[in-house]
C-alpha cells in the first residue's frame, strides 16, 4: 500500500512539473500541430454546415462558405421559412432575403442586415472554426503561465488569452488535452469577477482539409451552467 503511496505521489510531481515546464506558445505550438498539422488554415477554402439547436426545439441551419485567401465569406441561414444570405468579398457586402436582393427597408430592421453585422459573422465563422490557429492573430496577448485546472472532472493544460480593445474586450480560456493537446472546451468572461459569460464544451472531429475542427459545441453560462444550445457541424467540404 505504502509503494502505491509513493507511486501516486511521484506521478502527481512529474505531472505537476510537466504543466508549469511547458510556455504558453510552446502549448500554444503543440495544439496547432494537432488540430492543422499541414498548416493550411490560413489558405483554407471550404463550406461547413451548421445546424444550431435551441432548448425550447428551434433549429437554425447555416451554410457558411469562406475562401480566406479571396478574402470572401457568404452566411446563409434558414430559420423557419426565412432564408437570409450574407455575402462579404473584400469588405464589400451584399444581401438576399429569400432569394431577392430587393429588400425592404422593415426587413433590413427586422433582420439587422448591415455591413458591420456581416462583418462580425465572418470574424465568428473564421474565428471559432480557426481555433486555436487564431490564437496567433495580431491583436492576441496570452498569459506566458500556462495553469493547470480541472473542468467537469478532467484536467486540462489551460491558455489565457486577452486582446487589444480594438480585437475584443472578453477574457478568454482555452483548455487542452495534456496527452495529445487538443483543444476540448473554451471559455469566455465579460468581467471575470461576477462569473458571466459563457463556455463551449467542445467534442468529436470533424477532418476538413486535414484541419481537424469541433463536431459539436455546447453552449453554457458560467453562472448556472445553464445550457443555451448546441451546434453540430453536420457536414464540411474543402473547396481546394
Amino acid at each position: 500500500m505504502i509503494r502505491y503511496f509513493f507511486v501516486f505521489i511521484i506521478f502527481i510531481c512529474f505531472s505537476s512539473i510537466n504543466a508549469q515546464e511547458i510556455s504558453a506558445s510552446a502549448l500554444l505550438d503543440k495544439a496547432i500541430a494537432y488540430h492543422d498539422p499541414n498548416d493550411l488554415w490560413d489558405v483554407f477554402q471550404g463550406k461547413l454546415f451548421i445546424t444550431m439547436s435551441y432548448p425550447d426545439g428551434r433549429e437554425r441551419l447555416s451554410e457558411v462558405e469562406i475562401d480566406l485567401p479571396k478574402e470572401y465569406f457568404r452566411l446563409t441561414s434558414t430559420k423557419e421559412d426565412t432564408i437570409i444570405e450574407q455575402t462579404l468579398i473584400k469588405g464589400d457586402c451584399t444581401f438576399k432575403l429569400n432569394g431577392s436582393n430587393s429588400i425592404s427597408d422593415g426587413d433590413i430592421k427586422t433582420h439587422r442586415l448591415s455591413c458591420e453585422r456581416t462583418q462580425m459573422m465572418k470574424n465568428y465563422y473564421t474565428y471559432l472554426y480557426g481555433l486555436p490557429m487564431k490564437l496567433k492573430d495580431p491583436g492576441t496577448h496570452l498569459d506566458p503561465k500556462v495553469q493547470t485546472k480541472y473542468f467537469k472532472g478532467k484536467e486540462y493544460l489551460v491558455l489565457k488569452a486577452t486582446y487589444d480593445e480594438s480585437v475584443g474586450k472578453d477574457v478568454w480560456y482555452f483548455y487542452f488535452d495534456p496527452d495529445n493537446y487538443a483543444m476540448e472546451v473554451y471559455q469566455f468572461f465579460h468581467e471575470e469577477s461576477k462569473n458571466d459569460g459563457e463556455y463551449i464544451l467542445l467534442s468529436e472531429l470533424e477532418n476538413v482539409a486535414s484541419i481537424k475542427m469541433p463536431k459539436i459545441r455546447a453552449w453554457y453560462y458560467n453562472s448556472d451552467d445553464k445550457h443555451l444550445g448546441t451546434d453540430v457541424l453536420t457536414k464540411a467540404t474543402s473547396l481546394k
